[in-house]
């Protein structure tokens, strides 16, 4: 009954994938108070706090590209993918480190 961990995306993988084009949904699951605070968030990403997500799958499972998952560090994010994943919505990226690592030296 193994539950596998999250399949993870580093800042500079999730970085270069954009500044090749690629757009995808960047889920962000903090809260709006960080979501506006001073790490700031990833241009266009979409602000869907961890406690709404259940009530707003339906809604993502309509994306059709691909979908990444961050928070401030990485916690929030797992459970986010996890709980997609029981959704049927699978093989969704967390950004390892969160905010912190794409803000990051």
């Amino acid at each position: 009954f193994g539950r596998k961990g999250p399949v993870w995306v580093e800042a500079g993988e999730l970085r270069e994938r954009i500044d090749r084009g690629e757009r995808p949904l960047i889920l962000d699951v903090r809260g709006p108070e960080e979501f506006d605070g001073p790490l700031g968030h990833i241009e266009g990403a979409r602000n869907v706090p961890l406690p709404e997500l259940s009530s707003r799958v339906a809604e993502i499972g309509r994306e059709t590209g691909p979908i990444v998952v961050i928070c401030l560090t990485d916690k929030r994010s797992s459970q986010a993918a996890a709980g997609l994943a029981e959704s049927d919505i699978r093989d969704v990226p967390v950004l390892r480190g969160g905010m912190r690592a794409w803000r990051g030296p």
